[in-house]
């Protein structure tokens, strides 16, 4: 048997990152059509499957098409070039877009109708309906809508990135006249008609807007309208060596993305034809990236619908995070941590210990500084206020923020200017490496001398993604690890150069060993024959490197379960190849989203959590961590949480060696629904626990 390295053509075993991506997509579209969830709960889905579809076409489409145009022809590790990427991704994607919108038609608008919500078009509405809907244009719309000519004199006006609008063809005195108008922003999208009927009827702003506009366009008589949406390239674009204030240049970057070229040109259907020739010759689109829908533009829209309470009954129900089994005693939170680690298992236990930690830390006279890193926070983050309060009360604060955090730029940027205001150190990174760790460090004065303790993450310090996110959170004062990630804060901060360290790997000096260093571990206990096993659970898997290796391991016997949320670019179950890996993927009511990796080590199991996916940027590109979880009895319970994920037989599609996903046979096996079972142990514990306490 050939190994990995001496077969030829290896690109066959390996799948291409965009088509994985489609196929992640296809899987929470699943759960779109899938009648177990509750039919709001089935929207949310679907709308989950547009919001992404715009990031693909505004970074991952928009990237190829760059290098389509500028001539870039080498090959991807799948063996397909850029143009050949294309050919075959909008195909893929069209169908796609007939599922979702089939989806709406025909599963999801039909159970809606039984339960009382219902969408109509203009023409569906009785006289009462309609003069409250002229009402509505007169006193909302009409003050907030700026008609656009388009004629010799005013070309056709540069559009916001995702906005919807309206084309209007007009005519005045046998004279042909075109027009746009923006569908505001700033107005709800849907309107409820019939306020004080039982049926909920709702009609979408731009039908109100374009059965009014000749209040708009008066002395014309309106010919055709059609109702358009754009997508345009939204990816960053910094010099960071020519930049001299990171700050100032992405703030600059991102007022350009509203004005990137257009990727994807949206149409209703129905609209009229002529206008439909008359924008894609305007926005310069091709004609294989005009899409025609069978329904509402925008698909993430029925956000709105989803968050009325009144609807509330027709979502699933919501999981309430439980008090954290390791902090359910009411003890300072410095002492808990000095006596041994502690795990949070998000978001089945809550998030409000990692708040407190800092909280407590700003309370606290006896410490002296707080490190941390933010990659993605929330608008109203109560982690940042207390960061805040604790440099205003004279602490050594410094905020490692991540200005380069996609499509939560802004977001940063405010927070660092108020950070900076209040007096903490503000650092925004590295130059060409992103930020990605989740760390706080807290030094802390004792009477025996100075200590450090520690929070490590797989995900962000979100409150408002705690609630929807599985992430775990480790919380420890082991000196070996509070020196590190100590000098881990230096490096970003300042010029120290370190990659011994004692018990973590950073990217991107020392990450990918780390992890070739234990899996080739696992390759030489297998050809000793002794048992080898790695399991691990993850977002995605792109790196090439990572995946040769696996399948190096795979040929000489180590058994290998993978549980890939998203993008898998491996191809598991190849005879001589990869016969020995599993994939699974987990699509559930939380995303998935916590990084766990296992390694038997001949019995002496090694488990590490980790901010890194298995992708090239995370290893080569970034500051990344990944740590060990030590504890003995922490071990067993992340072992524990990634067995359960594995076995899962409800929720999980199992990857084919192919690359395509398909569900879980589940004739003879139990019913295993991972995040269900989570659920009912997170309640299940604390309530045993505080039986026992009020029994004592």
């Amino acid at each position: 048997m050939k190994s990995i390295h001496e077969i030829e053509n290896p690109e066959k075993y390996i799948v291409n990152r965009e088509f994985s991506w489609l196929m992640f997509n296809e899987r929470v579209l699943e759960e779109a059509y899938d009648r177990e969830h509750r039919t709001l709960t089935r929207l949310q889905f679907l709308s989950i499957t547009a919001s992404n579809l715009d990031e693909f076409f505004m970074v991952r489409i928009a990237g190829l098409k760059q290098q389509v145009a500028a001539g870039y022809n080498k090959k991807d590790p799948s063996g397909l070039t850029p143009k050949e990427q294309l050919d075959k991704i909008y195909p893929k994607v069209l169908n796609m877009i007939k599922k979702q919108y089939s989806c709406l038609n025909k599963s999801i608008k039909p159970v809606l109708k039984k339960n009382k919500i219902v969408f109509v078009k203009y023409d569906e509405l009785d006289k009462n309906e309609k003069r409250n809907i002229s009402d509505f244009f007169n006193e909302f719309c009409f003050p907030t809508i700026t008609p656009l000519a388009v004629d010799a004199g005013r070309p056709f006006p540069i559009l916001l990135n995702k906005s919807l609008n309206i084309a209007v063809y007009l005519k005045d005195k046998g004279e042909k006249y075109h027009a746009v108008v923006q569908v505001p922003s700033v107005l709800p999208r849907f309107i409820r008609v019939n306020k004080a009927m039982k049926e909920n009827r709702y009609i979408t702003l731009e039908e109100i807007i374009t059965n009014n506009l000749n209040k708009i366009f008066k002395g014309y008589s309106i010919k055709g309208t059609l109702v358009f949406r754009i997508t345009k390239d939204a990816d960053l674009e910094i010099d960071e060596e020519e930049a001299n204030d990171l700050l100032k240049e992405i703030e600059e970057t991102i007022k350009k993305r509203r004005w990137g070229e257009v990727v994807r040109l949206e149409l209703d259907k129905y609209g009229d034809k002529e206008l439909k020739n008359f924008l894609i010759e305007k926005i310069k689109v091709e004609k294989h990236e005009v899409y025609e829908l069978n329904g509402p533009l925008d698909l993430t829209a029925f956000f709105e619908i989803i968050a009325m309470n009144r609807h509330s009954n027709l979502l699933d129900d919501n999981h309430i995070p439980q008090e954290a089994v390791d902090f359910h005693e009411d003890r300072n939170i410095f002492e808990l941590i000095e006596e041994k680690d502690r795990l949070i298992h998000l978001p089945y236990e809550s998030f409000n210990k990692t708040i407190e930690f800092i909280k407590e830390a700003t309370e606290d006279p006896n410490v002296l500084a707080i490190k941390q890193t933010l990659y993605r926070v929330s608008k109203e983050s109560p982690i940042i206020d207390s960061l805040i309060r604790a440099a205003e009360e004279g602490k050594q604060v410094t905020a490692v923020v991540e200005l380069k955090a996609r499509f939560d730029e802004e977001n940063n940027i405010v927070w660092a200017r108020k950070l900076e205001r209040a007096g903490c150190h503000v650092v925004y990174g590295l130059p060409g490496l992103k930020i990605h760790s989740k760390a706080i460090l807290i030094v802390r004065k004792q009477p025996e001398g100075i200590k450090r303790y520690v929070h490590l993450s797989t995900g962000n310090y979100n409150d408002n993604t705690a609630k929807l996110y599985t992430d775990i959170g480790l919380f420890t004062c082991d000196s070996s690890i509070c020196k590190d990630i100590s000098d881990m804060f230096n490096t970003i901060t300042g010029y120290t150069y370190r990659e011994d360290y004692r018990k973590i790997f950073v990217a991107p000096k020392t990450l990918r060993k780390g992890f070739e260093f234990y899996i080739d571990r696992e390759i030489n206990n297998a050809k000793n024959n002794k048992k080898a096993l790695i399991k691990a659970k993850f977002n995605s898997l792109v790196d090439k490197d990572i995946i040769l290796k696996l399948y190096e391991a795979s040929q000489a016997g180590v058994k290998i379960e993978l549980n890939v949320r998203g993008i898998c670019c491996l191809k598991p179950g190849i005879k001589n190849i990869s016969e020995n890996i599993k994939v699974k993927s987990i699509i559930s009511n939380f995303l998935e989203h916590s990084r766990i990796y296992y390694f038997y080590n001949n019995g002496d199991s090694k488990v590490f959590l980790s901010s890194a996916d298995w992708m090239s940027r995370n290893l080569n590109r970034r500051i990344e961590l990944l740590f060990p979880v030590e504890d003995i009895k922490l071990k067993e319970r992340v072992e524990g949480i990634l067995d359960l994920c594995l076995s899962d037989t409800l929720k999980a599609r199992i990857q084919m060696e192919d690359g395509t996903y398909r569900s879980v046979d589940k004739r003879g096996k139990k019913k295993i629904d991972s995040q269900k079972i989570f659920q009912k142990r997170a309640v299940e514990r604390i309530e045993s626990i505080r039986k026992k306490e009020s029994d004592f």
